[in-house]
């Protein structure tokens, strides 16, 4: 559905363009503790939590470390510092960036899972809303085990509250559901085993089905 869905939005919307790029990759290494608290609180609906990690933008060649905080209001908080690369290590700048932000030290998380995607961003004409459209998802966890979401794709719309957006009215005529899920969750519950993910089974088989209907279609 994406072609007709981005033809049909083409006099509504606007490209991000970087170094003549309009669809970009993204690549990410997560942090957790040992026995996973970070994913669990997501897991158990808590708020107060938080995602660590590194995060490059390939095609820039720009790599950031940052802490991403929910409250429990809702809101989102992300802050983050410069870094050369990703690193599997939290050392120097990023560990003192992670203790100054949060109640976590370096020495209690390690290294989880890379996370690969690529994004298209759209921002409307009148500069209130901006989709990203995530494509390719795809993970490896440190033992080079591997899942892929090739056929999904993921819309997110952030807009003002009053605006209307052209995206979301689409979308809806054509019968698709809003729903959310982590991606780093999505990735923890499909590449580890042991792993309680109860709450997130819905999601995970629609996923699942999508990539079967569309693999038997072909």
């Amino acid at each position: 559905m994406l072609p007709e869905l981005l033809q049909s939005l083409a006099d509504k919307y606007r490209i991000l363009e970087i170094t003549g790029n309009r669809l970009t990759t993204y690549e990410s290494l997560y942090f957790d503790c040992l026995l996973f608290d970070l994913y669990y609180k997501h897991h158990q609906g808590k708020m107060n939590r938080y995602k660590v990690r590194f995060r490059k933008y390939v095609e820039s060649d720009l790599s950031f470390f940052e802490v991403k905080y929910k409250s429990n209001k809702g809101r989102t908080i992300k802050k983050r510092i410069k870094q050369k690369d990703i690193s599997l290590t939290l050392q120097n700048d990023a560990a003192d960036f992670l203790h100054k932000h949060t109640s976590i030290i370096a020495s209690d998380i390690e290294a989880k899972i890379f996370v690969y995607y690529k994004r298209i961003t759209l921002v409307n004409n009148n500069l209130t809303e901006r989709v990203t459209i995530d494509l390719d998802l795809s993970y490896a966890d440190l033992n080079s085990r591997t899942s892929k979401f090739e056929n999904l794709v993921i819309v997110e719309i952030k807009q003002d509250k009053a605006s209307k957006s052209d995206m979301a009215a689409l979308l809806k005529r054509k019968y698709v559901r809003e729903g959310s899920i982590s991606k780093y969750c999505l990735g923890i519950a499909t590449l580890f085993e042991n792993i309680r993910s109860n709450n997130f089974k819905e999601r995970i088989n629609q996923f699942k089905k999508i990539q079967n209907d569309i693999a038997a279609s072909y």
